[in-house]
């Protein structure tokens, strides 16, 4: 496997958690979006930009940032459908 390149993400999370309300997050399963699922959504879903756009921004290649934002997606479907906590974390 290629080791991974460096992404570039604007905005730093900090340490995020979402969850649903009516659970304690010790009783909740959960998913992890990595800082450069984070930001793809922010940039594809939020800033609506075309993925050619945001890899531009992330300096990935398009087909790079189209795996990460469907990851990005998978997991946050996964995690509204099957009522999960969304955890974000990562290095810089």
């Amino acid at each position: 496997m290629r080791p991974k390149k460096k992404r570039w993400v604007k905005c730093k999370p900090g340490e995020k958690c979402f969850r649903p309300q009516f659970k304690p997050l010790d009783e909740l399963d959960g998913v992890v979006l990595g800082l450069d699922e984070f930001e793809a959504i922010r940039l594809a879903d939020v800033e609506g930009l075309k993925q050619d756009d945001a890899a531009k921004r992330m300096r990935v290649s398009r087909p790079t940032f189209s795996r990460i934002i469907s990851s990005a997606h998978q997991k946050v479907g996964d995690a509204l459908i099957n009522v999960k906590a969304i955890r974000i974390e990562g290095k810089q």
